[in-house]
């Protein structure tokens, strides 16, 4: 993929003019609004799903589908929605999106059932992918300077734990006030700013020859992530059998069919003219360029970041249920008990940005992961009968090490590449970002549905007591069991809420160990590979 990102002329005088003036930070403030809609909506909307499953009725599969439809849909669509900014404009692509996702997000609140909330889900999804690189590799060319484009990447890094803090309180409040789907309406007042204002105050920037967009590949990649990640979900939901490999193995095959057709696309043979005088035959550009992942520094970070947003959004699932639903706090009160937590990642990500000027990079981010390893080291080998307070310390340590780490290792991944190739690495980022949050989710939360389902024995009493409807929605899911123990005098509902946290922290355990040793090998590879990277100047 050709993806120059330079300014154009005029906007690069403008900048010299200005000495990179006061309309830069304007225009940052204005990119923030998109990154915290797409925080807050994430977060919040976790928050939403006890609320969300006591109205719509969901199984356990459609719940996850519900959170898994847009990161999907998304992941699928950044690097081609990137490759799309850079053809017509990276602030056009993103005023579209704003618009798209709010009128859709107005939609999908009043979603009659689980169907209609997954597909207005994806839709969701389909904008957001005009969002997010955009941003990025728009932060990319207005601070050309280090010193400047490391503060803003902080800045915009900030705006995604930001709006991670603001999601559960503000979404919290929304659903004991109103309903769930005020949580998604929200996206109309905060996508307000930066659509009246976006056009004077944030400069364009597109390729000034670009390549033609190849329709082929952008399918490739959608039949590479929905049935990976389909699979996953029968395999961990459903054991082993031929429909979850046959589609696992379908999925791997389009991957590798995509892979082969970029690296073919990227040979100077497959734009070469057939005949003197004639114009190239193909004249596509990769969808993915390939050739940026050889570069160390760059790969390296991508995989921590996957491996840390796997992880981080594994364990927020996990913990909403928990204070929620076998906590009984309120949406807003668990909001609150993690608000702490959620703001030491904007704390952290702005402390490191003077700090890789006395330490190298590479050492801030192998350290930021090793702390985020101790967080679930205490999930994985901790007590959750007494209370929550063990649990909300673990997600302060997470949240410091994911908060270090991420900032600097998006820093990395911006400063590793040519400024012509800042839309790709900001797309390839994005995906990143999209790919460790939609497979944490997927492979995290099906392995603690698994183990719930697998591991909950019905007291007899009840299992006798109750229809066995009611029985079958108590194993589907841990929201099941609470809400048929609210129906059952104090005896039965006393065991069942206790053969159902017994259940649900079987699983809580297993997923913990695996982010423990995820994150412990991303701090091991961080510190080896990004050693040498010098101290910021």
């Amino acid at each position: 993929m050709t993806t120059h990102s330079a300014l154009s002329p005029e906007r690069t005088s403008a900048a010299q003019a200005s000495g990179g003036g006061v309309r830069d930070w304007f225009a940052l403030a204005l990119l923030m609004f998109p990154v915290l809609l797409v925080a807050v909506d994430n977060t919040a909307l976790t928050f939403a799903l006890p609320a969300i499953a006591r109205s719509l009725d969901p199984t356990g599969v459609q719940l996850l589908w519900v959170v898994d439809a847009y990161a999907l849909v998304l992941a699928g669509l950044l690097v081609a929605m990137g490759s799309l900014g850079d053809r017509i404009g990276r602030r056009r692509l993103l005023l579209v999106g704003i618009s798209g996702f709010a009128a859709v997000s107005a939609a999908s609140a009043f979603a009659p059932n689980a169907e209609w909330l997954i597909a207005g889900r994806a839709a969701m999804g389909f904008f957001g992918a005009m969002l997010m690189p955009s941003t990025l590799s728009l932060i990319r060319n207005i601070f050309r300077e280090p010193g400047r484009r490391r503060l803003a990447v902080a800045i915009w890094a900030a705006g995604f734990s930001g709006g991670a803090a603001l999601g559960p309180i503000f979404g919290g409040w929304l659903v004991e006030h109103f309903w769930w789907g005020a949580v998604l309406l929200v996206a109309v007042p905060i996508m307000l700013p930066p659509l009246v204002l976006g056009r004077f105050l944030i400069p364009e920037s597109r390729d000034p020859n670009p390549g033609k967009v190849d329709l082929a590949s952008v399918a490739l990649s959608m039949l590479t992530m929905v049935p990976v990640v389909y699979g996953i979900k029968e395999l961990a939901t459903h054991g082993a059998g031929a429909t979850s490999f046959g589609v696992l193995a379908c999925g791997l095959a389009m991957g590798l069919l995509f892979v082969r057709r970029q690296q073919a696309l990227a040979s100077p043979l497959a734009n070469r003219s057939p005949l003197p005088g004639r114009s190239p035959a193909v004249g596509r550009s990769p969808l993915l360029d390939l050739s940026l992942f050889r570069n160390r520094v760059f790969s390296t970070a991508i995989t921590a970041n996957i491996l840390a947003l796997f992880s981080y959004n594994g364990f927020i699932l996990f913990l909403a249920q928990h204070l929620q639903l076998l906590e009984g706090m309120s949406p807003s009160e668990s909001g609150t008990a993690m608000l702490p937590a959620l703001t030491a990642t904007v704390v952290a990500g702005l402390l490191v940005v003077p700090l890789v000027r006395k330490v190298r990079p590479g050492f801030v981010v192998a350290a930021g992961l090793a702390l985020s390893a101790a967080g679930y080291c205490i999930v994985a080998f901790g007590n959750h009968d007494a209370g929550p307070t063990a649990l909300l310390a673990a997600l302060l340590i997470l949240a410091l090490g994911v908060g270090s780490a991420e900032t600097i290792s998006n820093d990395l991944i911006l400063g590793a590449v040519p400024a012509e190739k800042a839309g790709a690495a900001a797309a390839i980022s994005e995906t990143g970002y999209e790919v460790g949050s939609l497979l944490g989710t997927a492979i995290l939360g099906s392995i603690l549905t698994a183990s719930y389902q697998q591991h909950l024995a019905l007291p007899e009493a009840v299992a006798q007591t109750v229809p066995a409807a009611s029985a079958d929605q108590a194993r589907e899911t841990l929201a099941g069991a609470v809400e048929l123990s609210g129906s059952l005098p104090a005896p039965l509902a006393e065991g069942l809420t206790a053969a159902a946290r017994g259940a649900f922290d079987s699983g809580v355990h297993i997923t913990a160990a695996i982010a423990l040793v995820l994150m412990a090998a991303a701090s091991a590879l961080a510190a080896v590979v990004l050693r040498r990277i010098p101290k910021a100047k």
